[in-house]
């Protein structure tokens, strides 16, 4: 998945169940440098779990950066200990061990039959620790990195249908807090198989979802996957009306957005209306692209 259709989770914490510290504040996944600087801090003071798990986050810090080989270092420095720690501190060693070698942040090249068999063995196995654990949000996060790795749309289609049930079904905030990000990723594989009205209700779904939320840029991404979809469908007025408010919201926020300017382009030139098409080929080469939500 790239560009608009990915998705940035943050690493979420299982409440009401027995776990190490949360390291979910400590988080700021654009700036990893600051993050790692937050969970060293915290790491002074810190014993047990609690520091084996800020450990981890520490190595997903270097993750971010792609410098994997030192991700790789630091977890295998904690792995004599992680051994014999609780499963939260257990799910996400291996969470992240999985996360150096197939993520969004990986080269296409990168991602050769090795590495994601590797991946692989790492996700199921943070996924049969959370699972057994009750742990719903880290077991969700195992399913979600799934795609990742089996990139196949139907194979997408099933990690993500199995997370969304974990969420739907879970009482812990913090994995009902995914639904809105597996809906886009269900959507987002429903529509590269063509199943566009299938991928449309998703859409629509995680629109709702997100309109809960305080995040004005999630929920602007949200309504440009219903538009996208809408112009899968052929319907063209509708998509239209959506993008053209997408394109006002962007630009009152300071945040205009080349993807609504892309399918604008698009629109307009559907319609025939070359100098709409072209105005908006010149927005979307000026615009700087807008970061993940």
């Amino acid at each position: 998945m790239r560009g608009r259709h990915a998705t940035l989770a943050p690493l979420l914490f299982a409440a009401g169940v027995a776990c190490a510290m949360d390291p979910a504040p400590l988080w700021d996944f654009l700036r990893p440098e600051l993050s790692e600087e937050r969970f060293r801090e915290a790491l002074a003071t810190a014993q047990g779990d609690d520091a084996l798990v800020l450990q981890t986050q520490i190595a997903r810090t270097y993750g971010l950066r792609r410098d994997f080989a030192r991700a790789r270092e630091l977890l295998g420095e904690i792995e004599p200990r992680v051994r014999s720690a609780g499963p939260e501190a257990r799910a996400r060693w291996w969470l992240e061990t999985g996360r150096t070698h197939a993520s969004a942040t990986h080269a296409p090249e990168a991602l050769t039959a090795a590495s994601k068999d590797a991946a692989r063995a790492a996700y199921l196995r943070a996924l049969g620790i959370a699972s057994g654990a009750r742990l719903d949000a880290l077991a969700i996060d195992a399913l979600h990195m799934m795609a990742f790795v089996d990139t196949a749309p139907a194979e997408q289609l099933k990690w993500g249908e199995q997370a969304l049930r974990i969420a739907a079904a879970s009482a812990q905030p913090e994995a009902q807090r995914w639904e809105a990000a597996l809906r886009n990723n269900v959507g987002y594989a429903l529509h590269q198989l063509g199943r566009h009205e299938e991928a449309l209700a998703q859409f629509r779904a995680a629109v709702e979802l997100r309109r809960r939320g305080a995040n004005a840029q999630a929920l602007r991404t949200a309504q440009w996957m219903v538009a996208w979809t809408l112009r899968a469908l052929a319907r063209h007025d509708e998509a239209l009306a959506l993008q053209l408010a997408l394109e006002r919201e962007g630009d009152a926020a300071g945040a205009p957005d080349p993807h609504v300017f892309e399918e604008l382009e698009i629109l307009y030139r559907v319609r025939g209306d070359a100098p709409r098409a072209a105005h908006y080929a010149e927005r979307r080469r000026a615009a700087r692209p807008q970061s993940p939500p």
